[in-house]
């Protein structure tokens, strides 16, 4: 029986050895690429690190980006394994470009919103960390700074500047396949526009983040979450403020009739509308949507006058809106690994 036991211990000794042997391989091959456009580094733009990543592996790439505004349309592929873009600064590490959904493209049509973005992300594992993403076309309607479908992405200290339309979490959005899950996580950072400038299919929490309405500044969110989908756009100790004029933003509206937003101990400046939610003219969605708050704080969280329709939750309610019940989903994602250097 000791001899036995001793054995099964060693083989699950040598099994641990090879795990970590493994991890430390995996470590020592990550690839580090740097982006600089003053051409002291691997490549002078962005887009040229994407396309060197390699398809498909399991070796995250991490780009580095020094400091520049970077002017580039920039699509991630869907065939791109783990990407870690990292710039040196948000504030001096930018990437603009000045597409609009009812401009011109070369072949004469359209861009439209989908079209309009200045950064595409179809693949799963990406992270950016210390950099802004920005719309530059001013107020011309429908103009992405950012647009994800794919899956556990995450962005920590990082801008998204623009107006009508800022963020476009797609998912599966124009998907026939509405189980595949779009996670998304910001942590840390500041979101601005005035009109739906977060919006889309999917699942995304917002922790410790600023979201800015900007003058003229009607609607936060237009959520689509599909019907099947547990959870919407989840914000955790976020601060809702701006500059657009007082009671005249709504925290959300629903783009589709299954719009799921929630607010958690967020702090609302007087730009709230004090009815907080509208139905988009569709009073059907009044009976699907689920918009809710939880210890709401500030001058633009006053209770007593929001839509009937609206949900106040409890504290045991509140438990299920955590970053780590709304993003686990089959696979236990936990969105903080994707910050840690793994080179």
């Amino acid at each position: 029986m000791k001899t036995s036991f001793f054995l099964k211990n060693l083989n699950s000794f040598f099994a641990f050895l090879i795990v970590l042997l493994s991890f430390l391989s995996f470590k020592a091959n990550d690839k580090t690429i740097v982006v600089s456009k003053d051409g002291k580094g691997d490549f002078s733009t962005i887009q040229q690190a994407i396309n060197a990543a390699e398809n498909g592996s399991s070796v995250r790439t991490r780009i580095v980006v020094k400091e520049g505004i970077y002017k580039e349309k920039i699509t991630i592929p869907e065939t791109k394994g783990a990407i870690l873009l990292e710039g040196e600064n948000p504030e001096k590490t930018i990437i603009t470009y000045d597409d609009f959904a009812s401009k011109k493209n070369p072949e004469g049509k359209e861009f439209g919103t989908t079209g309009s973005s200045t950064v595409f992300i179809y693949s799963n594992d990406f992270t950016a960390k210390n950099i802004s993403f920005e719309n530059s076309s001013g107020k011309v309607g429908q103009a992405v700074a950012v647009l994800t479908t794919g899956d556990r992405i995450a962005f920590e200290n990082c801008r998204f500047l623009g107006n009508q339309d800022t963020l476009y979490l797609k998912g599966v959005q124009d998907s026939s396949d509405k189980t595949k899950p779009s996670r998304n996580y910001f942590k840390n950072c500041y979101i601005e526009g005035t009109t739906d400038y977060i919006f889309g299919a999917g699942t995304a929490v917002f922790e410790d983040c600023i979201i800015y309405s900007k003058e003229s500044a009607s609607y936060i969110t237009a959520a689509s979450t599909p019907q099947e989908n547990e959870f919407g756009f989840v914000f955790i100790n976020s601060k809702i403020t701006g500059n657009a004029k007082e009671n005249s933003v709504y925290l959300g509206r629903p783009w589709r009739p299954f719009a799921k937003t929630v607010y958690l101990n967020c702090e609302m400046n007087s730009t709230i509308q004090p009815e907080g939610w509208h139905n988009w003219n569709k009073p059907d969605a009044e009976q699907t949507t689920f918009y809710a708050e939880f210890n709401s704080k500030g001058s633009g969280s006053d209770r007593s006058k929001r839509v009937s329709w609206s949900h106040q939750l409890t504290k045991t309610e509140a438990k299920k809106y955590t970053r780590e019940q709304v993003l686990k989903g089959k696979d236990n994602w936990n969105p903080l690994l994707n910050f840690k250097q793994t080179s």
